[in-house]
């Protein structure tokens, strides 16, 4: 079994560090003894200046090779011994595939982890600061090097949730990118007044996105007029939730969205697959046409829309007109999604199993299409890339989507985080005769 027998990695403290805007054994977050971002900031400039050796790592097209890194860029690659460093900046990888990180376009710090409380869930600053970090790590530690969070706004909430998740932001620098969302509910009419001015106040703030549900407000193309006018007059780019049901809005969107730069996503679209075919097709190649992207969800839907339903967005139907489809997680562990793991390898295996992509595709759709979908650098494992990269014990993409259990996760060239999985079986002929790894006897008692 590829993941059988883990070898523990070799690390030191002193391996170097780590955009838009759960850790394992003793790593420590950057800044961890100070309060705001100041202290992180000057221990990631530190360690981003360190020289990291990655050795005799499995790339995608079979060759092993050592990866060095340095100023949190991937500085050399070469054939398996031919880059020596200095031992306490060496991790080996025999026996992982590394691969350029996944980042998550799609998750709601805000409201992670919340399915389990009781009695109402509480939205004070100190327990959505306390939420949004622990979400960032736990998709850290699956691999996500980057993470944009939708973060609602107004109602009884204010700002709050907004400078809750901002200060998370802060306090996770050198460990991992987070970037805020902000999300109103209503834009239009007497109601959506206030909506309009707390979103420029969340833009304001620090929110690098502007987003929202058209959906849900009494005039969607309104919402989005004034989403757009906003966006285009701060340089911000636009990711907005929609079921993707209505063509009529669809085409609406697609043609006022067409000449706002950086851009415009959309997401979950789970709707499209309920539309006829010829017009999900028509669709689909109107958002190709104004350059829309789409955000899936292949692991549910997620708590900001009105569950209609657990289809996926039809991805290959997207893909083949020429629409940018990333995938993210969604819900995690939220009313959305009660048992949500916020993992990007579950959503690629996801469309790998159901969605119809091969692995490599399934695998770009959370790696380099979500980067994009974020304004992020594009990474490759190349000499010049940034060197955000996620090892994973296994040989091939398609093994690594199936059975992504050991993983060992770098940040702007510093390992921040390791899951080590160990399997063993009972002492047996045949774990004898296939050479498995073997349950250690235990020792008779007194």
């Amino acid at each position: 079994m590829s993941d059988s027998q883990p070898q523990q990695p070799s690390h030191s403290p002193r391996s170097g560090r780590g955009g838009e805007g759960g850790g394992a054994g003793n790593l420590r977050p950057a800044g961890q003894g100070g309060k705001g971002s100041q202290g992180g900031s000057g221990n990631a400039a530190a360690a981003e200046s360190t020289t990291l050796l990655l050795a005799g790592a499995r790339l995608t097209d079979g060759r092993t090779v050592d990866v060095r890194l340095s100023g949190g860029r991937i500085q050399a690659v070469g054939t398996a011994g031919s880059l020596p460093a200095p031992a306490l900046s060496r991790v080996d990888l025999g026996g992982y595939l590394l691969l350029p990180a996944p980042a998550e376009p799609h998750a709601h710090g805000d409201t992670a982890l919340t399915a389990d409380g009781e009695g109402p869930v509480s939205y004070t600053p100190d327990e959505v600061q306390r939420r949004a970090t622990e979400a960032a790590l736990l998709q850290l530690g699956h691999g996500a090097t980057a993470v944009r969070s939708h973060v609602r706004i107004g109602d009884m909430r204010g700002l709050g949730p907004m400078e809750a998740v901002l200060q998370a932001r802060r306090s996770l620098r050198g460990l991992t990118d987070l970037t805020a969302v902000a999300v109103p509910r209503l834009l239009t009419g007497v109601a959506g007044a206030d909506g309009l001015a707390m979103l420029r106040d969340a833009v304001k703030m620090g929110a690098a996105v502007i987003g929202g549900c058209p959906d849900l407000d009494p005039d969607p193309t309104g919402f989005l007029e004034a989403v757009l006018e906003l966006a285009a007059e701060h340089g911000c780019p636009v990711d907005l939730h929609t079921d993707g049901d209505d063509p009529g809005r669809l085409a609406r969107l697609a043609a006022m969205s067409g000449g706002l730069r950086p851009g415009v996503t959309i997401g979950p679209c789970g709707g499209l697959s309920r539309l006829p075919l010829d017009v999900a097709h028509r669709a689909a190649d109107q958002l190709a046409a104004a350059g829309v992207r789409v955000t899936c969800l292949p692991q549910g839907d997620c708590a900001a829309l009105e569950r209609r339903g657990l289809r996926t967005a039809p991805v290959r139907l997207l893909r083949a007109a020429g629409v940018r489809v990333a995938a993210g997680s969604g819900a995690l562990r939220d009313a959305g999604n009660p048992v949500g793991r916020g993992d990007p390898l579950e959503a690629a295996y996801l469309l790998a199993s159901q969605g119809g992509l091969r692995p490599a595709e399934a695998y770009a759709s959370v790696s380099a299409a979500a980067r994009e979908a974020m304004g992020l650098p594009e990474v490759r494992v190349e000499a010049g890339f940034p060197a955000e990269l996620l090892a994973v014990r296994g040989d091939r993409i398609a093994g690594v989507l199936s059975l992504a259990y050991s993983r060992i996760v770098i940040h702007r060239g510093r390992v921040v985080a390791r899951t080590s999985a160990v399997r063993e079986y009972c002492d047996s002929a045949v774990a004898v005769a296939l050479d498995l790894p073997r349950q250690g006897r235990m020792e008779p008692g007194p």
